[in-house]
């Protein structure tokens, strides 16, 4: 215990509070205001900027937005809307631009007649934006005038002053992220092209450029059939159960709704939300309100056409969103958003004017369309029993503990350690590489589960079908997880889940086969990070007893250049059978010297692209995706 003379040394009183004054809170935790300061939050930065020129479009006012990559990595964001308001402020006696640059939670999205609808919720993104930038430097067209003014990491070092004329209005808006905030200070292109791409699909007919000086390539993004075009992109790679889009809209109680849907012949539901243009990763009131509408208006419909009997279950939700693509878009006055990454829409009574909106909208539509709501519900009818099947199967693959009666497969060799997030499990290609690593791996935290050939492509097949594929079946076993809407995070039995095959085609193939299934079935392991993909080396280089190793054709080089081209033997690995267990713990499995990649999900529309284009039924889009890619193939042996 702490003697009388340790309690006053260490005293907390009001000399310990600290006060950031300005934007310096910004900078000091910046995750708190973007998320992180990784490739994630510096691409934040500029969406926090074309949400406000989408914000003017969608109070009435400008309908094109200009991104603008130059050579220098700085970043040119243009609209031509109202122009941020020049005069000064009445309460901080500065211009008003100034205050919404300088201030935190100032802006036009705080009622006083500002916005209606507005997806920067908190009025942080400009403010927060100049705060974490090297230098910022704002153009506003107003009152047939440019206004200019500088910053320097958050504080003004110029005073707004005209630097010309306008014969139109908008805002021009220049930043170059800071290094001493940011990780990393280039942009990708392909994932600001992504969300820009989003946000025409949700604003009709709204023009949004992106322009990439680096590699002189413009892209143009704007979609007269907003959210229907939306899904059109969804489905482009799938074949469907009915030509026309399904598209819905209405409004109550100052929320407008659009719903859009169409159904393909898989087995996947698809399902995007939105409100106020932000995408609700995890759902919330609206999603909640299309699904239940779904399920009664399809029961009820196939009761009506005798499709489902007075003795029949009725259609589960699951049942009847087999093979949906969806997106629902809602925009709304007063959001309210859980948790400070704005995932989940709260709003209770969004939840039964969606319903509404879907249950009267779909309805007719079924009564407008009955052949194609005969095939839609056929295909539901036979994703229940389906579904019964695979009830069954899932049985077998259950395991709510490790003292549960069903027995782990006999061909994984567990870890010794109980605590989930100290394990880790290697799924390896063949038998060979998996017996190796059982002898070369640390048993204490360390399993092994090796994969006899590819497992079964889970985009071309049903629930039921996947469940009674046995190398799939002892997967989930094993990680404990269950799978589909059973899956359950917190019942995983490994926090890292590893994928380790070889560096040749059949290796690439597997590779991609096993992330299809954890993208389609058990999604929250890649997105909360917790699938791995393990690196091997291509190269040994053996001199004299020393051995290196080389994981590319760059690092060979370097290597040869430094331990010299005289008396060595090179090994190029073709396998990972190749290698003895010491050589493939000290290369692939050493957590102290191994590399492993962490799968990343940063665009979910993106990754379903992938993989439908990859794995689904179509050859043509797969052609071309593979001549399209091909030249960014490396280290693969054919």
């Amino acid at each position: 215990m702490a003697n009388n003379k340790d309690r006053v040394e260490h005293a907390y009183n009001a000399e310990q509070i600290q006060v950031l004054e300005g934007l310096e809170a910004v900078r000091r935790r910046p995750g708190m205001y973007i998320g992180d300061t990784g490739e994630k939050g510096l691409h934040h930065l500029v969406f926090e900027l074309v949400d406000n020129s989408i914000d003017e479009a969608m109070a009435g006012y400008g309908d094109v937005v200009e991104v603008v990559l130059r050579q220098d990595h700085t970043v040119v964001v243009t609209d031509n809307a109202r122009g941020i308001p020049v005069d000064i402020h009445p309460k901080m006696g500065i211009p008003a631009v100034e205050v919404a640059m300088t201030v935190l939670h100032a802006g036009g999205k705080f009622g006083n007649g500002g916005y209606k609808v507005s997806g920067g919720l908190h009025g942080v993104g400009l403010s927060v934006v100049n705060a974490l930038s090297e230098w910022f430097e704002i153009e506003v067209l107003r009152d047939g005038k440019v206004h200019h003014q500088r910053y320097e990491r958050g504080k003004a070092v110029t005073p707004l002053k005209v630097v010309g004329k306008a014969n139109s209005t908008g805002t021009r808006q220049i930043f170059k992220p800071d290094p001493e905030i940011f990780e990393i200070t280039e942009f990708n292109p392909d994932v600001l092209a992504h969300r820009l791409r989003e946000m025409a699909f949700l604003n009709k007919g709204i023009k949004i450029v992106l322009r990439d000086e680096i590699s002189n390539k413009e892209t143009v993004f704007q979609y007269e059939g907003g959210i229907v075009s939306f899904v059109e992109h969804l489905n482009k790679n799938k074949d469907l159960l009915h030509k026309e889009v399904i598209y819905l809209s209405g409004d109550g109680e100052n929320i407008q709704v659009e719903i859009a849907l169409q159904y393909n012949d898989g087995y996947l539901e698809n399902v995007y939300s939105f409100a106020n243009n932000i995408n609700t990763h995890e759902g919330g009131t609206h999603l909640s309100g299309f699904r239940s509408a779904v399920t009664r208006t399809l029961n009820d419909y196939a009761r009506k056409i005798g499709l489902l009997k007075e003795a029949d279950q009725n259609l589960s939700g699951e049942d009847v969103r087999e093979g949906c693509t969806a997106v629902i878009s809602v925009k709304l006055m007063e959001p309210q958003f859980e948790g400070q990454t704005k995932t989940k829409l709260g709003n209770s009574e969004v939840k039964g004017i969606v319903e509404t909106i879907t249950v009267n909208g779909l309805g007719t539509f079924l009564e407008e369309n009955p052949t194609v709501a005969k095939r839609i519900v056929e295909k539901a009818v036979t994703a229940s029993r389906a579904r019964e099947a695979a009830r069954k199967a899932r049985e077998l693959t259950r395991r709510k503990n490790a003292l549960e009666i069903s027995p782990l497969p006999g061909k994984l060799a567990d870890c010794s350690i109980n605590d989930p997030s100290l394990c880790e499990l290697y799924l390896v290609e063949g038998d060979s590489a998996g017996g190796t690593a059982k002898q070369g791996r640390d048993r204490r935290f360390q399993a092994i589960m090796p994969l006899r050939g590819k497992i079964l492509n889970v985009e071309k097949a049903r629930i039921d079908k996947i469940l009674s594929n046995e190398e799939i079946r002892a997967m989930i076993t094993a990680m404990g997880t269950g799978v589909g809407e059973e899956f359950d995070l917190e019942k995983a039995r490994y926090h890292k889940i590893v994928i380790m095959t070889d560096a040749d085609v059949d290796g690439a193939h597997i590779r991609t086969l096993l992330l299809t299934f954890f993208y389609r079935y058990m999604k929250d392991l890649i997105e909360k990070g917790h699938v791995y993909i393990a690196l091997p080396p291509l190269f040994m280089v053996k001199k004299g007893k020393e051995e290196h190793y080389a994981y590319n054709d760059k690092e060979m080089e370097s290597l040869l250049n430094k331990v010299g081209r005289q008396n060595i033997a090179i090994q190029r690995y073709k396998g990972l059978g190749e290698m003895d267990a010491e050589q493939l713990w000290k290369t692939t499995m050493n957590p102290d010297t191994r590399t492993i990649l962490r799968l990343k999900l940063e665009d979910a529309v993106a990754a379903d692209e992938i993989f439908t284009t990859l794995m689904g039924e179509r050859v043509e889009p797969r052609r071309e995706f593979i001549e399209q890619h091909a030249h960014e193939v490396q280290n693969l042996d054919v």
